[in-house]
């Protein structure tokens, strides 16, 4: 299953699979995002798998929110993959 992304009200709906292979694309769509937007909303609530790659995107695009002082959220119930790498990297620190 591919990657798609719909934009509705400010709100990123990502749908389908995050991985090796979608990662680079993602990463540069929302890097224009972020660039020219006040923030980021992304819904990952039709993410059907997330491995490695989307994740270390996930939190790059989070890092570099915080260093342009600019909004980040991820919203809706996905892999749980994603939720317990950050709350696991937000607890470690």
């Amino acid at each position: 299953m591919n990657l798609e992304i719909t934009h509705t009200n400010n709100i990123y709906a990502v749908k389908g699979v995050l991985d090796k292979n979608s990662a680079t694309v993602f990463k540069q769509q929302f890097e224009s995002i972020l660039t020219s937007q006040p923030g980021v909303t992304i819904n990952i609530e039709g993410l059907k798998h997330i491995d490695k790659y989307g994740v270390t995107v996930l939190a790059d695009m989070y890092k570099q929110s915080l260093a342009k002082n600019k909004t980040f959220a991820i919203v809706g119930f996905g892999c749980k993959d994603l939720y317990h790498h950050f709350k696991t990297s937000t607890t470690a620190h």
